[in-house]
């Protein structure tokens, strides 16, 4: 595992990534009402990133194996897991759908993060299923410190989420990043603590738990990008990009629209 740690130009390239990408999601945040379309979506975050001088990392981004992916931004709506191509569709009363940006500045850092947004009133089960998701990403956060290792965050991501009837995803994980999307290390969002790679200043990655109503089992569509949950159960996700510090973590992708963190996280540094 080859790990890249920002120096002190690195992490200033990462904050001013990350914020932006945060800013995309703040812009376009108002307009996700019902009605919007998720390719209205797409096209509204395409031209915030145009405004601020980024661009957008998904579109065209093909990996070994994969056609290339159309969309400026991912939108995964109610049993999509991730990875959802924008359509025509408009979103009706009752929807969940997450919002995934990652933007690359013209420096060449890659910020990532993504939101749910409930789309009118939703059933009790989706808003607690957002909400718990919400909170499971933050238990994994607020173990990041020197020292810590991987599966610290893993485990209590896994322990709430399952404490609560829920299940974890575990084909897809968080990851690295900095000049390239995807870096080492793998961010799982299950596991044991006191286990995996070791947490150092200067390591950069997010975390993006992915927790599913029914069962953890999922399968791939025909197009080649999207997952929906294999039970066509409910899923949710939120993500935040974190830098490990000499003293914990501090939150890349935050910015105005950012909502607040639950109760338990005391003494979050957030981006200047």
């Amino acid at each position: 595992m080859s790990i890249t740690i920002k120096d002190e130009a690195g992490i200033a390239g990462m904050r001013e990534a990350c914020r932006l990408a945060s800013e995309v999601l703040d812009e376009i945040a108002p307009h996700i009402q019902p009605g919007i379309t998720t390719l209205d979506i797409d096209r509204l975050s395409a031209e915030a990133m145009a405004r601020q001088g980024t661009r957008s990392a998904t579109v065209g981004y093909q990996p070994p194996g994969y056609p290339p992916y159309p969309g400026h931004v991912c939108t995964s709506v109610n049993q999509v897991v991730c990875h959802g191509i924008p359509n025509d569709k408009p979103l009706k009363k009752g929807d969940i759908v997450n919002v995934d940006v990652t933007v690359i500045t013209q420096d060449g850092w890659y910020g990532d993060n993504s939101r749910m947004f409930e789309i009118g009133d939703v059933s009790i089960a989706a808003h607690r299923l957002c909400a718990l998701t919400f909170d499971a990403m933050w238990l994994g956060i607020d173990q990041v410190k020197p020292g810590a290792r991987l599966g610290d965050v893993g485990h209590a991501i896994q322990k709430f989420a399952e404490g609560h009837g829920l299940s974890v995803v575990r084909e897809f994980c968080g990851h690295g990043i900095g000049q390239k999307f995807h870096e080492d290390p793998q961010v799982l969002h299950y596991g044991k603590p006191g286990t995996g790679e070791e947490l150092v200043p200067g390591m950069t990655f997010t975390i993006e738990p992915m927790i599913n109503v029914g069962r953890r089992e999922i399968k791939e569509l025909n197009d080649g990008w999207t997952i929906v949950t294999k039970d066509r159960s409910l899923s949710a996700q939120w993500e935040h990009t974190v830098l490990v510090t000499p003293t914990g973590y501090e939150v890349l992708t935050w910015s105005a629209g950012n909502r607040a963190p639950p109760a338990f996280v005391k003494g979050m540094a957030i981006a200047a």
